[in-house]
């Protein structure tokens, strides 16, 4: 995404889509900062807790350079088509604080949430 169209005004920050079951779990509410870790890297962003993402399971833009999934990731290439391996991977959940996020100024009040 570009940082100079219309999708910005829509959806101008990354965000981390998580179950209201693993929300709980995690002490996290819609809106609040979460901190996604993983053997290979960590980024801070705002969770939106809705029902689309599945139990267990969290989605992550990629196309956010200061919250990119890709960072979470294995960069392992399959042997025959050479695609890494950038879908998915085991991921633990944190709650952050507010100062943590790369853009603290930047909240979506509208839009897709």
């Amino acid at each position: 995404m570009t940082r100079h169209s219309a999708l910005n005004e829509i959806y101008p920050e990354a965000r981390v889509e998580i179950h209201p079951a693993d929300a709980e779990i995690h002490g996290i509410r819609n809106g609040d900062s979460v901190r996604l870790q993983t053997r290979r890297g960590e980024v801070v962003m705002r969770a939106t807790v809705t029902g689309k993402a599945a139990i267990g399971v969290i989605f992550i833009p990629w196309h956010f350079a200061e919250a990119a999934g890709n960072l979470l990731t294995n960069d392992a290439l399959d042997p025959q088509a050479l695609i890494p391996e950038f879908k998915a991977c085991a991921v633990q959940v944190f709650p952050a604080r507010e100062d943590d996020l790369p853009n603290p100024e930047v909240k979506v009040e509208r839009g897709r949430y």
